[in-house]
C-alpha cells in the first residue's frame, strides 16, 4: 500500500495509523514477567500484617514484594531524598497507594494472585475534604507562592465599580488511551534497559541512576512513541522504580501497566482549585485593582506548586495588582502538571472575572480587556518580545461572528435554545532551554539528526525536519530525526511548550554549521558555493560529515517578557428545558511567533479546544470523603468530550516570527491551547441565559439552578 506525504504531514503519522509505531507495553523481551499492583484499601494509617503466602504459592508466581522484602536501592537507604519511597515503609498515605507488587509469568496469573494478598491496618482519621479544609481555618494551609503586590494591596475595594467572587475547580485526572507503565530490565554488571512511558527520556535515566546510585550510562531508557502524556509523565513515579527493583531482584525484565482506575491516584492530576478574584474599574472600564488568592491541592507527603496567579500579575494595565497562593495538603496522592498547568486554571477565574467586571459596565468584553491590554510587561516593567493581541481580536471576533452578540445576556433564541458567544485569554511563558542535536549529513542525500527528546504527540520530528529541510533545501523524506533514546544528545523533557524553541534552536544551529562546512569543502575544491553537498562530500570522498551543537538558553530574552497568547472565541447553545450546554462554534486564536509546521499546529489547537471542553462542561473526578475514594475512577463515569461535544474548530495563527525567542521565530503552542478556553466557554453560557456558573464543570444542574 502507498501512500501520499506531502512536506507538512507527520513523519510518524503513517506508523501511527497503520499499528506499526510501538509503545513502550508492546515491546517483547526474552524471559519477560509481569507485574501487577496491590493497593492500599484504608486512606490513611499503617500497614500491621502482609500475608502473601497464598499468593506466592498461586501458579506462575515468581514473588510478592512489599516493604517486609524491600530489594535494596542505595539511595533510598540514604536521608531525604524522594518523598514517596516506594515499599520503605509502613505507613499509608493515601486510598489506592501501592503497598505490594506481584510478579508472575503472565498478567493473567499475576492479576489473580495480587488478588489473594491479604492485608491488615491500624486506620488513622483522615482528610480528603478540599473545600471544608478551605473553610476550616484551623487546617494547615502552605504557601505555595511568596506573596505578590504591586502598587496598593486590595485597591479594588475602593474602586467606582467593582466586583468579588469566588472560582472553583475539581480534581481532573489524566486518561489519555495509553495507560502509564514501564517495562525494566536490570541485567549483570548493572546494567539497566528500560521502555517506558515518559516525557523525558534523560529525566527518567537520572531518576534512576539517583534511587540505585549507578552511573547514568548505564541506564538505557527507550520510549520513541508515547500516547498521550499531558504532564503526567514528567515524573518517574514510584510505581516505575517498583518494577525497576523487581527486575534487579528477580534478575528478569519485568513489566508493569497500571490499571484504569490506577490513572486516577498514582500518576497525579490537576489539583481542585477555589479561587477569589477581586476588581476594581473606573465607571469608564480603567481597571484600578486586581487581587487573586488561589487555593490548590497538595498531598501530605509532598508538595506540589504550579502558577495559577501568575497570569494576573501582567495579563492586564493596572497599577495595583496583588496575589497569594496557598495550597492545601490532604491524605490523597500527590498531584502533578496537567496541560496548561496552573496558568489553566487561574484563567478561568481571572478571564470569568473579567467579563462580570464588563458586564457590570455594560461594555463589550472585547473593548474592556482591549482598553486595558499594556503595552509593557506591568510586572517586569520591560518590553514583550512580541505580542498581537488586538490583530487576534480583529481577526478571531470576524470569524466568530461577534457583531451578532447581544450585550445583554439571553438576548438570542433559536426556538428551545438559548445563544451566547464568550471570549478569553490564553498565555504562557515562551521559554527556551539547553539541548544538544546530533546532526550526520550523508553522501546519498539524506541527513540523519539525532536528539534525546521526546514528542507526546505535537509532531516533534515533524517539525524539527522542517526546520532542518527549509535551512539545507532538502527534502523532508530525506530528512530522519532520531528521539526518545537517552543515549542520544540531551534534551530536556517535553513540557511547558518549549521543546520546538530548545531543540528547534540545536536544530538550526546544527544545520547553519552543516552549510558553513560544505560552503568550505566546496571551496578547497574549486567548486562553486551553489553545489550540491552530494557533489562536494563525494568530490572531497567524504561518506558524511558529522556535527553537534548545544543550544543554550536566550541572553538577549532577558531583556524582554517572553510570552505566547491566545484568545478563544466561543458560541454556545443551552437548552432552556433542559440546561444542557452545547459548544457550537469555535474560533481559537493563536499568537506564537512563526509556525513552523502549520498542520501540527493547528492539531495542537483543535487538542486544547478539545480539552477545554472537557474541563468547561464535562471533567470531574467525584470523591467520596467518607472513604477518600473516587467513585467515578474509569472511562465510562469520567466523561471526556467525545465527537459528538465537539464542532468544527477554526484556527488561526498570526504567524508573526518573533527572533527575540530563538533563530526560528516560533514560540511554544501547546500550552495556550488549553488555557483561557473554559472561561470562554462559562462567559458564552451567562450570554446565553444570564446565569453567571462559576464552579466547574457547568453542568445542566448547575444551568438550571444558577
Amino acid at each position: 500500500m502507498e501512500f501520499f506525504v506531502d512536506e507538512n504531514d507527520r513523519v510518524d503519522g503513517v506508523d501511527k495509523v497503520t499499528g506499526k509505531a510501538k509503545y513502550f507495553a508492546e515491546y517483547q523481551l526474552p524471559g519477560l514477567t509481569y507485574g501487577v499492583l496491590v493497593t492500599s484499601t484504608i486512606t490513611k494509617g499503617k500497614i500491621t500484617t502482609i500475608d502473601t503466602k497464598l499468593a506466592k504459592s498461586a501458579p506462575g508466581v515468581l514473588d510478592v514484594l512489599s516493604h517486609l522484602n524491600k530489594p535494596v536501592a542505595a539511595g533510598y537507604e540514604q536521608a531525604g531524598g524522594s518523598p514517596m519511597k516506594i515499599f520503605y515503609t509502613d505507613q499509608v498515605f493515601f486510598n489506592g497507594q501501592p503497598i505490594a507488587l506481584v510478579v508472575a509469568d503472565t498478567f493473567e496469573r499475576a492479576t489473580y494472585a495480587a488478588t489473594l494478598v491479604k492485608v491488615n491496618y491500624e486506620k488513622e482519621a483522615f482528610n480528603t475534604d478540599f473545600e471544608n479544609s478551605i473553610k476550616d481555618a484551623k487546617a494547615k494551609k502552605l504557601q505555595g507562592q511568596p506573596p505578590y503586590i504591586r502598587g496598593v494591596a486590595d485597591a479594588y475595594k475602593t474602586a467606582e465599580v467593582k466586583i468579588e467572587q469566588i472560582y472553583t475547580m475539581p480534581v481532573e485526572t489524566h486518561n489519555p488511551m495509553e495507560l502509564h507503565g514501564i517495562i525494566a530490565d536490570w541485567c549483570a554488571n548493572d546494567q539497566v534497559t528500560v521502555y517506558a512511558k515518559t516525557q523525558g527520556v534523560k529525566a527518567a535515566q537520572a531518576a534512576i541512576a539517583n534511587v540505585f546510585k549507578i552511573p547514568q550510562e548505564n541506564i538505557q531508557v527507550n520510549s520513541e512513541f508515547v500516547g498521550g502524556g499531558f504532564g503526567m509523565a514528567l515524573k518517574t513515579w514510584p510505581i516505575e522504580i517498583a518494577t525497576v527493583m523487581a527486575s534487579k531482584h528477580l534478575k528478569k525484565p519485568v513489566k508493569l501497566v497500571v490499571t484504569r482506575d490506577q490513572m486516577f491516584t498514582m500518576v497525579g492530576n490537576r489539583p481542585a482549585a477555589y479561587q477569589k478574584v477581586g476588581l476594581g474599574a473606573t465607571k469608564d472600564g480603567k481597571i484600578t485593582g486586581i487581587t487573586h488568592t488561589a487555593f490548590g491541592q497538595t498531598a501530605t507527603y509532598e508538595n506540589f506548586t504550579e502558577g495559577v496567579v501568575n497570569m494576573t500579575k501582567f495579563m492586564y494595565d493596572s497599577e495595583n495588582v496583588n496575589t497569594n497562593y496557598y495550597v492545601v495538603p490532604l491524605d490523597m496522592s500527590v498531584p502533578i502538571w496537567m496541560r496548561g498547568p496552573g496558568e489553566a486554571t487561574g484563567a478561568f477565574a481571572l478571564e470569568s472575572a473579567i467579563d462580570e467586571m464588563a458586564h457590570a459596565l455594560d461594555m463589550d468584553p472585547l473593548d474592556f480587556r482591549m482598553k486595558n491590554d499594556p503595552e509593557i510587561d506591568p510586572a517586569k516593567k520591560i518590553p514583550f518580545s512580541s505580542k498581537n493581541i488586538k490583530e487576534a481580536y480583529k481577526l478571531g471576533s470576524a470569524k466568530i461572528g461577534w457583531s451578532n452578540r447581544k450585550n445583554k445576556p439571553g438576548s438570542i433564541v433559536d426556538g428551545a435554545w438559548q445563544i451566547g458567544y464568550g471570549v478569553s485569554i490564553g498565555v504562557f511563558n515562551a521559554s527556551r532551554g539547553r539541548a544538544s542535536v546530533k546532526g550526520i549529513l550523508k553522501a546519498d542525500g539524506t541527513l540523519v539528526l539525532q536528539s534525546a527528546t521526546s514528542d507526546i504527540g505535537p509532531g516533534t520530528g515533524t517539525g524539527m525536519g522542517l526546520i532542518a529541510s527549509r535551512l539545507l533545501n532538502i527534502p523532508t523524506n530525506k530528512i530522519t530525526f532520531e528521539l526518545g533514546d537517552s543515549s542520544l544528545p540531551p534534551a530536556p523533557s517535553q513540557g511547558g511548550s518549549a521543546t520546538l524553541s530548545t531543540v528547534g534552536t540545536a536544530v538550526n544551529d546544527v544545520c547553519v554549521s552543516l552549510k558553513s562546512t560544505i560552503a568550505e569543502l566546496a571551496a578547497n575544491s574549486n567548486m562553486d558555493a551553489t553545489s550540491n553537498f552530494v557533489d562536494v562530500l563525494k568530490k572531497n570522498n567524504l561518506p558524511m560529515i558529522e556535527v553537534t551543537k548545544q543550544s543554550q538558553s536566550n541572553q538577549q530574552g532577558k531583556d524582554y517578557s517572553m510570552y505566547s497568547f491566545s484568545i478563544h472565541f466561543v458560541q454556545v447553545k443551552v437548552h432552556q428545558l433542559t440546561g444542557v450546554v452545547k459548544v457550537s462554534k469555535i474560533v481559537s486564536v493563536g499568537d506564537s511567533g512563526k509556525i513552523v509546521s502549520p498542520k501540527t499546529a493547528r492539531s495542537q489547537m483543535i487538542g486544547g479546544a478539545v480539552g477545554g471542553i472537557g474541563m468547561a462542561l464535562t471533567e470531574e473526578a467525584l470523591l467520596d470523603n467518607r472513604y477518600g475514594r473516587y467513585v467515578n475512577n474509569n472511562f465510562a463515569d469520567y466523561h471526556v468530550p467525545v465527537h459528538a461535544d465537539v464542532p468544527e474548530i477554526d484556527v488561526i495563527f498570526i504567524d508573526k516570527p518573533d527572533f527575540i525567542v530563538n533563530p526560528m521565530g516560533a514560540k511554544g503552542m501547546g500550552e495556550i491551547a488549553l488555557i483561557g478556553f473554559a472561561g470562554a466557554v462559562a462567559n458564552a453560557v451567562f450570554n446565553a441565559t444570564g446565569k453567571r456558573i462559576r464552579s466547574l464543570p457547568i453542568t445542566p444542574d448547575k444551568v438550571l439552578e444558577g
